[in-house]
């Protein structure tokens, strides 16, 4: 089982990346840190002639270590209630590469697993519910099964630390991965 963790937070230390690095401890992964890429916006082409045109960044590299796992992890802050901006354009982006041959993107995507990590400082345990709807309305979009998610409660950099919940599901993800290698 190959598994690649998707950061989508503008800040280091982040919240969302110290639940993720609770779920990946001692676990054979990948994390990519969204904002170390080049990814650039793109214009929706899908109804013009010609369609998408190619963009000089680093989307297809991560975008190949993407289809290549068979579980994904994706961990955003919520921003302004969304998702952070660097996890939107990496969405985003998914529109080009579904019309690319080249990726057979939906294909390679169907049966994948996702699990989400929000983590957020305004009431994130109710507002993020949206965010986490969205998630779940992309995976099911791309027939990718939504396993589950974990909302943690955490504004400063290093607060995610008091919210015993969270950590303590993190932890059970964990020892499920850690089971799975096996």
């Amino acid at each position: 089982m190959t598994i690649t963790a998707v950061l989508g937070s503008s800040r280091s230390p982040a919240n969302s990346e110290r639940l993720v690095d609770y779920i990946l401890k001692n676990v054979e992964a990948e994390k990519i840190d969204l904002k170390q890429y080049s990814i650039m916006p793109i214009e929706d082409r899908r109804h013009r002639e010609g369609g998408f045109v190619p963009v000089d960044d680093d989307y297809e590299e991560i975008l190949s270590h993407m289809l290549q796992s068979d579980v994904m992890i994706f961990a955003t802050p919520l921003y302004w209630y969304g998702m952070s901006g660097y996890m939107k354009t990496f969405f985003d982006r998914w529109s080009q590469y579904m019309r690319d041959e080249r990726f057979r993107f939906k294909e390679r995507m169907k049966g994948k697993q996702a699990y989400v990590i929000v983590t957020g400082g305004d009431s994130p345990v109710f507002k993020a519910l949206p965010l986490i709807q969205q998630f779940r309305l992309i995976f099911e979009f791309v027939d990718v099964e939504f396993v589950d998610y974990i909302i943690g409660t955490a504004g400063k950099p290093g607060e995610i630390e008091t919210d015993k919940a969270a950590i303590a599901k993190a932890k059970a993800w964990n020892k499920m991965f850690l089971a799975d290698e096996k």
